[in-house]
């Protein structure tokens, strides 16, 4: 079980604490867990809006309250990633230049738009899935990011030049662990609400755009790192919820 509790100490704020010492295989198993701290994650976001809704709040002040508490849970790596990425993919130059911006610490006209459209799109499509009172929605679309990690650490994928988390996970995870945890979502998305056809789109849409992203930022920035994991996993999220509200 070391593996699952360095995966809540690693992505969460939660009082876990991981193994002392961390290699490549502790690192592998941590990553392949993530989607069950996801699981954790989703539950509790969606728990934050029903009670502010319950509480008489509006929805969408619901909505932007439970993406504000994920990124609270999660120390803000996420969508700090997100915003690095999308900084390093908006520059000029090698990849060389495009890693050093990412590691300006500072977030640029790229990220921040990044950051707005993102926030709001999955404040909003929370609030449309509670109303609706599909909480099991809410929580699917937490896991897939999660989910989409594992995708992003699967063999074959090297780590960037100087990336610290990156060289510890990327190419981790062998060929099985990915589609089993995608099986699982894909069979969860029957039981979301709305159209049953709609929620395997959402899901393989919501993978398939996260693992191009991957794949261009990894040529793009010479390999992975942390940051495009937190991009990776962000996408994932919105588009899910995005897609999941259009029943």
């Amino acid at each position: 079980m070391n593996g699952l509790r360095l995966a809540v100490s690693w992505l969460t704020v939660l009082p876990m604490r991981g193994p002392d010492e961390v290699d490549r295989a502790g690192a592998g198993r941590a990553i392949g867990w993530a989607p069950l701290v996801g699981v954790l994650l989703g539950a509790g976001a969606a728990g934050v809006v029903w009670v502010l809704g319950v509480a008489g709040a509006s929805w969408l002040l619901a909505g932007f309250v439970g993406v504000a508490g994920l990124a609270l849970i999660t120390r803000g790596m996420h969508i700090d990633g997100l915003a690095d990425t999308v900084d390093g993919l908006g520059s000029y130059g090698p990849p060389e230049r495009a890693r050093e911006i990412m590691k300006s610490g500072g977030a640029g006209p790229f990220g921040v738009a990044a950051l707005i459209f993102v926030i709001g799109i999955q404040a909003v499509s929370f609030a449309a899935l509670a109303e609706d009172g599909r909480w099991l929605a809410i929580a699917l679309a937490v896991v897939v990011g999660r989910i989409a990690v594992v995708l992003a650490c699967r063999r074959g994928v090297e780590a960037a030049p100087g990336a610290g988390f990156g060289a510890l996970v990327a190419g981790t995870q062998g060929p099985l662990i990915g589609p089993v945890w995608v099986g699982i979502a894909l069979v969860a998305s029957v039981f979301v609400g709305g159209h049953r056809w709609l929620g395997p789109i959402g899901v393989l849409a919501a993978l398939g755009l996260s693992l191009v992203l991957v794949r261009h930022c990894v040529r793009r920035f010479g390999g992975l790192n942390g940051d495009v994991l937190g991009a990776a996993l962000e996408l994932a999220v919105t588009l899910t919820a995005g897609v999941l509200t259009l029943s």
